[in-house]
């Protein structure tokens, strides 16, 4: 399902049109991008948390060369399906 399916999704489950649909999936995802940027953590009953996690620094292998390098330590976004998502499969 991409993103024009889901807005079809939308309108049709919640009797709004398209375009309002789509405004309304927007701005979700916006706010949950916002809040997830401030290092908020964005829990959906039912469906599942968005959280910000640290990874460290580590060291890899070029595999072109075979040098060590090493990756510097980032921030990734991750998700945890929640209960009724994880029972519904």
């Amino acid at each position: 399902m991409n993103k024009t399916d889901l807005i079809n999704a939308i309108a049709e489950g919640a009797g709004l049109s398209k375009a309002d649909s789509k405004k309304a999936l927007d701005a979700t995802l916006d706010a949950i991008a916002n809040a997830v940027k401030n290092g908020d953590k964005v829990a959906l009953i039912g469906f599942g948390t968005f959280s910000v996690s640290e990874r460290p620094a580590r060291t890899g292998i070029n595999p072109r060369t075979k040098e060590q390098i090493t990756i510097a330590a980032k921030k990734v976004v991750k998700f945890k399906a929640g209960a009724e998502i994880n029972n519904a499969l």
